[in-house]
Formats: C-alpha cells, sequence, structure tokens
C-alpha cells in the first residue's frame, strides 16, 4: 500500500525528455549554477562510467579529465538542477562499470564507437537523418530488363 504511495508521490518528479543513458557514452551535462542571485549553465562533459538506481534515486557517475587530473561527479538524472543531456558519442563496452578507466592515461582512455568499432567521433543516431543504402546492382538477363521496363510503364528504345 505505501509503495504505491511513494511511486505516485515519485511519479510527479521524473523528467520525461532523457536520452537513453548507457555506460560508455560520452556526455555534456547541462547544469544550472547558482551564483548569489545571477544563474548561469554549466556544461560538464565526460565519459559515464557507471549507472545506478531506478526512478528519481537514478544516477550517473560521469569522468573528465581536467589538467591531467581525474574528476569524477555523481548527478542524479531527474534534478531540476539538471537542464540538458546531450550525447555526444556512443562507447562500445563489455562491463557495466568502467572503473578500470581511473587507471588508463592517454590513448588508451579511448573506447571504441558502438557504431562501427572506430575509435573516431561519427555522429550519434536518431540525431542526423537516416539514409537507406542504396540496392547492390544486379545483373539481369534481357528478358529481365524487358519485364522491368515494362513494369516501370518504360518505353522500348
Amino acid at each position: 500500500m505505501s509503495d504505491a504511495i511513494i511511486d505516485q508521490i515519485e511519479a510527479k518528479h521524473l523528467k520525461t525528455d532523457l536520452p537513453d543513458i548507457q555506460v560508455g557514452d560520452t556526455v555534456d551535462m547541462h547544469l544550472r549554477i547558482v551564483e548569489g542571485d545571477k544563474e548561469r549553465v554549466q556544461v560538464f562533459s565526460g565519459v559515464v562510467i557507471k549507472v545506478t538506481g531506478k526512478g528519481v534515486n537514478r544516477m550517473v557517475t560521469v569522468r573528465r579529465i581536467v589538467a591531467n587530473e581525474g574528476v569524477e561527479r555523481v548527478l542524479p538524472l531527474h534534478s531540476p538542477r539538471l537542464s540538458k543531456i546531450e550525447i555526444k558519442r556512443r562507447g562500445h563496452v563489455r562491463r557495466a562499470r568502467l572503473h578500470y578507466l581511473r587507471d588508463r592515461v592517454g590513448k588508451a582512455r579511448r573506447l571504441r564507437d558502438r557504431q562501427r568499432g572506430l575509435k573516431h567521433d561519427i555522429e550519434v543516431p536518431g540525431e542526423a537523418d537516416h539514409v537507406e543504402p542504396p540496392e547492390p546492382m544486379v545483373a539481369q538477363s534481357a528478358e529481365t530488363q524487358e519485364q522491368t521496363a515494362e513494369a516501370n510503364g518504360e518505353a522500348k528504345a
């Protein structure tokens, strides 16, 4: 009984516009920072090394390197201070937690891209228009060419 009431109260605070964040993604977290009477947005970009919790308690740990020093930040996804999340790149990983990245330096810290297994940046799926690949060219016999021309309503040459 009490679980239903708690779920109902928490449902009011859940954000519905969050992207599907997974471990290995390189993200930009736009955070609202209040300084005195002013408010500004600060971007914290890095690699998601851990996702925990569910519902309102869902948290992500984002790691980045600043001045050759690793900085990790644990951010609640449904916080009102988190204004926007942009997924810059999706990384191919085989672990649920990427704590081993703490020991890596330089190029060893890079993750393969989830699309093609490449280590360079490509567009995130869904952001660019999807283009169907062209159909492969197949050699046709003379009869098949005539049938195709008739089906398309083309006149014989």
